[in-house]
């Protein structure tokens, strides 16, 4: 059986403090997350996923303020900052560049970092909470559908993550990814 925290509390702090994995709603599936600054825990999402680091992984946050520590905001070019910052909060992520402390077990070794202020009520309540992103994944195994309800969660994860309930947004697909450097699509 999956690990439930039903409430954001005391209990969800000290487990996202300890390195344990999250699994919550998003715009269109359930997301899995940890603390970005903890490199064990993302590896252990890495793992749960059966996904290479080289790939990267997306930062959510409740407002922009909580990404700076993780984004060179000096080196976003001003005539893409109007798009980039007005596109938020909503299921947009941007591909920005990333500040020095930015670890490479999230950016894969990239100069940029993905990065999303989302309007899920969920995701903002956590961020919140936490007062900080957390990483953000979908809930699923490499090349599988993504999961988007507890229950799937829960079977695919069975006792490996901590689930918080709430339900998945509105958004048929996974949000879309853009080079906030050249506004190029990514991932539509």
């Amino acid at each position: 059986m999956s690990k439930h925290i039903l409430n954001i509390d005391a209990e969800l702090h000290r487990v996202f403090y300890q390195g344990e994995v999250l699994a919550y709603p998003t715009e269109a599936v359930f997301g899995l997350g940890c603390d970005p600054d903890n490199e064990a825990a993302v590896f252990n999402i890495l793992a749960l996923k059966q996904r290479p680091v080289e790939k990267g992984v997306i930062l959510i946050a409740s407002h922009f303020s909580q990404l700076l520590p993780y984004v060179n905001d000096n080196a976003i070019p001003m005539d893409r900052r109007t798009q980039i910052i007005s596109s938020w909060p909503g299921p947009y992520t941007w591909l920005l560049p990333k500040s020095e402390r930015a670890p490479d077990w999230i950016t894969g070794g990239s100069p940029l970092i993905a990065v999303r202020v989302s309007a899920h009520p969920v995701v903002r309540a956590l961020c919140d909470f936490l007062d900080k992103p957390l990483v953000s994944t979908s809930a699923n195994l490499a090349g599988q559908e993504p999961a988007r309800t507890v229950e799937e969660v829960a079977r695919i994860f069975a006792g490996r993550v901590h689930i918080v309930q709430g339900e998945v947004g509105q958004q048929a697909q996974p949000t879309q990814i853009r080079n906030g450097l050249t506004g190029q699509v990514v991932r539509a």
